[in-house]
């Protein structure tokens, strides 16, 4: 991969605000953008890509800005990870990731547990993974007087080996208490499995991860206090607050697919024998693909957007979050969700209607927008989305917080 040097972002001011975060985004995309059809191709595990995304800075963006971190807000990391897909869906998906897992300590710990694991992670440009998969079978946690052991199975953990520190999450043995825990990726008995080879997504190392009895102190334990867990609404935040970046990435995609098929679009496609046009850009049909595809693109765009403003607010008072609160912005993320999903498909899949035959070349490599946005937006059924909308427009029914609603 082409790579920037530390020293051509360090010799500069580091952003102060939301925008120019967002202009370091673009800079990073650009550079991923350069061979991004080849590394999808190799499928090698992406670890110069992380370290662009640190050298950048990008990885600090939510952490307090006394410890080195950009101290910006969650509309800011949604519109980042935005930018970053456009050129490289798999690098936006790891990013997205480690921001939900950066910021796992505030949602479930304590005031300072998460200001510890916040300072730490700012300072040192943690990159963060996670063993969390709800589909599988729970991991179970012993007690074992001042230490916790983690044992079990997940058959997915993004960010695996790229990781410096994975989250882990698994029921206490013998209770129905969840636990959460922060532990270095290099632990004893965290074991990552090359095992991550779908279509999409190929460069997000998504593998499985064995736990063997990985031990943490209890008071690693994210929210326990002299084990004892005390929950908030707030808590429940987190499956919303990962959907939107889903939603951001499949939207980021939709957009890089656009662009990118449009520079083909204008270079190379060649007009229609019959149509009576000299320019493929002035073909009715393919200038009407483009208006339709880019209408929709904006209008998710806009939705999503708004939505993230109403998640920030409860981010901003978190104590103060009730159930309603959560369970409304549920709502509208599922929604956002749903047509983000829709959108980025149909984008991802139209654009070779207004690129012609031989766009289809595996050295173009467009057909990796559709095959990444294909493979993640199946992680939950879209139809259960969709359904959280109809209840509550119907019944005035709010999502009862699960690891997916």
């Amino acid at each position: 991969m082409s790579a920037v040097a530390p020293t051509t972002w360090q010799s500069r001011p580091a952003p102060t605000d939301a925008d120019a975060w967002i202009a370091r985004a673009t800079e990073v995309a650009a550079i991923l953008a350069t061979d991004a059809a080849a590394r999808d191709r190799a499928g090698a595990t992406p670890y110069a890509e992380v370290q662009l995304l640190k050298d950048s800075g990008l990885v600090t963006l939510l952490g307090p800005a006394a410890h080195g971190g950009g101290g910006q807000r969650w509309t800011t990391a949604y519109q980042v990870v935005r930018e970053v897909a456009k050129a490289d869906g798999s690098i936006a998906q790891l990013l997205g990731y480690h921001y939900l897992w950066n910021w796992a300590a505030r949602l479930v710990g304590t005031r300072e547990q998460w200001e510890h694991v916040e300072a730490e992670a700012a300072r040192n440009r943690w990159f963060f993974g996670g063993a969390v998969n709800p589909r599988d079978a729970d991991v179970v946690v012993r007690d074992e007087g001042d230490t916790l052991a983690f044992s079990g199975r997940k058959s997915f953990s993004t960010g695996s080996k790229v990781s410096d520190v994975t989250v882990l999450e698994g029921v206490l043995e013998g209770t129905d208490d969840h636990v959460f825990a922060i532990v270095p990726s290099d632990s004893e008995g965290l074991a990552f499995h090359d095992d991550w080879d779908n279509i999409g997504q190929r460069l997000t190392e998504s593998g499985g991860v064995t736990l063997d009895n990985v031990r943490v102190g209890w008071g690693s334990a994210a929210g326990y206090v002299d084990k004892t867990f005390r929950p908030r609404v707030y808590n429940t935040l987190n499956v919303p607050t990962i959907q939107l970046v889903f939603v951001n990435f499949y939207l980021g995609i939709a957009a890089g697919a656009l662009e990118t098929a449009a520079g083909y679009t204008r270079n190379t496609t060649r007009p229609w024998l019959h149509g009576g046009h000299d320019r493929a850009v002035d073909e009715p049909y393919i200038i009407d693909i483009y208006g339709d595809l880019t209408t929709r693109l904006w209008a998710a765009q806009a939705f999503a957007d708004r939505v993230a403003e109403e998640g920030q607010r409860l981010h901003d008072d978190p104590d103060a979050v009730t159930e309603r609160d959560r369970g409304e912005f549920e709502v509208r993320v599922a929604a956002a969700k749903a047509h983000a999903t829709d959108v980025a498909l149909e984008v991802t899949s139209r654009i070779f209607e207004a690129t012609g035959a031989r766009s289809t070349a595996t050295a173009e490599g467009l057909d990796r927008f559709w095959r990444n946005v294909r493979t993640h937006t199946l992680h939950d059924p879209v139809a259960y989305k969709r359904r959280e909308v109809g209840r509550h427009v119907l019944i005035g029914e709010l999502p009862t917080p699960t690891w997916y609603s």
